[in-house]
């Protein structure tokens, strides 16, 4: 007999438990729900599998250690809550789903647009999130708002609750807001909270239309509303507000509409060319003009500026006077034309703001003389792009701007006796120099290529780089353990063994090979361990067994003690792999001296006493025979070997060197902590720049790459991460004493040299 009829599934319980709802929704709303799930699912897992490559392009460019570790503990951050996010999310949208029949739902929507009034309460952060997301969400009702208000208008034929855009569980509004709850757990920064938000509107919030017009062909095919038209949605213009340009621009990774900086933009600009009115006579004088002069346009600007730079030689001298070459080019046409030819006021601040900047750069002491050649020739082409686009002065992402800084950040590491004709770096920046002058005319797009393939390059010179130095970092701390470990053995020998008298081959055992059990325990154990306690307390032993003693109670610790003591030893040079065939030699005489020991104890005791064996001694016998020593008989007489015994007194510190080098200890000199030199020393940070005057022709431009602490050494690499030079605190300061090392500053080139040119202007105007 068949009961399936009353059987109730347990799944089917536990998600009716879930969503008590949902088995009151129509089928076909359950399929457009399930569809969409699948959809959304996908496109989270593309969200955070392209994370992780976004978040290191983002340390790739940090500019400072702070930043870049910002990005990898959020790497690691989302890594591990990856899949609570997704489950969470999705979980949210079926209980959107749930309570569309539901009366009373949650909360309001709270992604509503935030009035100029309450902006002073908002904090930064939130304010920033918010644009983000108004801006997001703003695109997708502008792209899909057609297909959304048809598939809310149908939804709202099937559902007892009354929808709008906002809340239609599927609209941009109520997706961001639950993607946002789901992240609520994620410690990360603004910074990195705006790039996941951004990577939400890359792969989930693009692929509504899809989503969209998937759910409505659900809907059609259940007969719900097929009325329905798809029409293109016409924009009405609103009055008194004309419609932004279309043009967008990267920032960080980031689509801004230009239209939203132009005020900064005009604001920055203005800024600068009222410091420059000011400041014309004695900066940049204007050339007196005739009253009748014609400003020339700025595209025929552009012409003259592309045949100067079409011209321009190969290898440009670096003190080009631009200005003057303009000049000249403006009185050979004024003379054709008959009437006198001038530069506008605006793109004559521009000429000169750029010269200006250009002459801060062509100055920089950190930047290698072989490369400032290089850089000297883009300056026609940085002055065409200023005068084509004037957020090139206000905006720190603008890919011209960027591509100089970067150029300059990687030639901080370049010495001057790299081969320029071999270096990839030289020669790759000489192909961006050569594309800009040969292809560049009026089309900016050019610089965001090479930007790109320029990051490309330096990304994979700096991850070489990076393995290189963390090798060489590793090797270092190393040294410096294997170092420390060494004067900590140094340190047990010579308290144990100096000044004592003892059996040479005593000495020999501990300086040779005990020694070396000795090392290799501190250092994977360290001092404080048991086991280094334990090698201590088997040296000691093995002094006291081989020191001469005369009390009866000697005897019986002798006896007790050497089993122990010839085990211990032969474990310790077998797990520290000591040669075989000494450990032998060792042996056998160790072996021998004991013996001789035994033999002493018995000549001292009297006949009567040793007349017959105790079963101790008999117990003691078969102890020493298991590890190899055999008593002779106790009327034996042995004579002592004089090599065997051979005793040398300790007079000299003992010292251990490493294999296959030599330890020279120089004395320093003393410097004083709050000496000006051991400041600047302490001043440096690992990733700083410097450079040293090696001699009056040759210099060394490194990078620290590490300070290793318990030996007191800064280790220096150059750009490719190889080891080139290591000094100790005092022996760096000495080279600050004597002004043979300097710090390169590793900030932006550009934005130095802007910050340079307004405090210039600054200075005059106030003069």
């Amino acid at each position: 007999m068949k009961n399936d009829a009353n059987v109730v599934h347990l799944n089917k319980m536990v998600s009716e438990a879930a969503h008590p709802a949902a088995s009151r929704l129509p089928a076909s709303l359950i399929q457009v729900r399930d569809r969409a799930a699948t959809q959304l699912k996908q496109a989270l897992q593309a969200l955070f599998d392209n994370a992780d490559d976004t978040l290191f392009d983002m340390a790739d460019r940090a500019t400072s250690n702070a930043e870049q570790n910002a990005f990898f503990e959020a790497m690691r951050d989302l890594r591990l809550k990856r899949k609570g996010i997704e489950r969470g999310f999705l979980q949210r949208v079926f209980e959107s789903f749930a309570g569309l029949n539901q009366h009373v739902v949650g909360k309001a929507p709270t992604l509503d647009a935030v009035s100029f009034d309450s902006l002073s309460l908002v904090q930064n952060d939130e304010l920033e999130e918010t644009v983000a997301l108004d801006s997001m969400i703003a695109k997708v009702l502008s792209r899909d708002h057609v297909a959304l208000t048809h598939l809310t208008t149908r939804l709202n034929a099937v559902v007892s609750k009354k929808l709008d855009d906002k809340s239609n569980p599927l609209g941009p509004v109520s997706l961001s807001e639950l993607f946002l709850e789901s992240c609520s757990g994620l410690g990360v920064e603004i910074k990195v909270k705006l790039i996941i938000l951004k990577l939400f509107e890359k792969y989930v919030l693009s692929g509504l239309e899809q989503l969209y017009a998937d759910a409505n062909a659900v809907l059609v095919e259940a007969g719900v509303l097929p009325e329905l038209k798809a029409v293109v949605p016409r924009r009405n213009a609103t009055p008194n507000r004309p419609e932004r340009s279309e043009r967008t621009e990267q920032v960080d990774g980031f689509e801004r509409s230009t239209s939203f900086a132009d005020d900064d933009v005009r604001e920055v600009f203005s800024a600068l060319q009222e410091l420059l009115s000011q400041t014309r006579d004695g900066l940049a004088p204007r050339r007196q003009a005739p009253a009748n002069a014609m400003p020339i346009s700025t595209n025929d600007l552009m012409r003259l500026l592309s045949h100067l730079q079409q011209r321009a030689p190969i290898q440009a001298p670096m003190d080009v006077d631009l200005r003057s070459q303009l000049e000249h080019l403006l009185t050979r046409a004024s003379a054709k034309s008959g009437r006198v030819r001038v530069v506008g006021e605006v793109d004559e601040d521009v000429i000169n703001l750029v010269s200006m900047l250009f002459e801060f750069i062509l100055d920089d002491r950190s930047l290698p003389d072989s490369l400032k050649a290089l850089i000297a020739r883009l300056q026609i082409p940085m002055l065409k792009v200023a005068v084509l686009d004037k957020t090139f002065f206000s905006r720190g992402s603008h890919p011209a701007r960027r591509l100089l800084n970067e150029i300059a950040t990687a030639a901080l590491g370049w010495g001057e006796h790299d081969s320029s004709q071999r270096d990839s770096l030289y020669q790759k920046i000489e192909q961006v120099v050569q594309r800009l002058l040969n292809d560049f005319t009026d089309d900016p797009a050019i610089f965001s290529e090479l930007l790109a393939d320029f990051l490309a390059f330096t990304g994979d010179e700096r991850r070489r780089s990076e393995l290189l130095e963390q090798r060489t970092r590793d090797a270092e701390e190393g040294s410096a353990r294997a170092e420390m470990a060494r004067r900590e053995v140094e340190q047990a020998l010579n308290e144990r063994l100096l000044g004592k008298t003892l059996p040479e081959v005593v000495v020999r055992l501990l300086r040779e090979a005990w020694s070396k059990v000795m090392m290799l325990t501190c250092l994977k154990h360290g001092t404080d361990s048991e086991q280094w306690q334990s090698s201590l307390a088997t040296m000691d032993e093995l002094i006291w067994s081989v020191e001469p003693h005369d009390n009866p109670e000697a005897r019986l610790r002798l006896l007790e003690l050497v089993p122990g003591l010839l085990k211990a030893l032969r474990e310790g040079m077998a797990s520290a792999a000591f040669d075989p065939f000494s450990t032998s030699e060792f042996f056998s005489q160790l072996e021998a001296l004991h013996v001789q020991a035994f033999q002493r104890f018995k000549r001292a005791i009297p006949d009567v006493e040793r007349a017959a064996p105790t079963e101790s001694d008999e117990v003691q016998r078969s102890a020493l025979s298991a590890v190899g020593i055999e008593l002779p008989l106790l009327d034996l007489q042995l004579e002592e070997d004089s090599s065997i015994s051979a005793m040398v007194e300790v007079v000299e510190e003992i010292v251990l060197e490493a294999p296959g080098q030599t330890r020279i200890e120089e004395e320093e000199p003393v410097i004083a902590l709050d000496d000006e030199a051991m400041l600047h020393v302490d001043a440096l940070r690992v990733g700083s720049w410097v450079e040293f005057q090696e001699d009056e022709e040759h210099k060394l431009r490194c990078k620290l790459a590490a300070i290793i602490k318990p030996t007191g050494k800064y280790i220096f690499v150059n750009r490719t991460g190889m080891k080139v030079l290591e000094k100790t605190r005092v022996g760096l300061a000495l080279e600050f004493r004597r002004n043979a090392v300097r710090l390169l500053d590793d900030a932006l080139l550009f934005d130095r040299a802007l910050e340079s040119v307004i405090g210039n202007l600054r200075r005059l105007k106030g003069a």
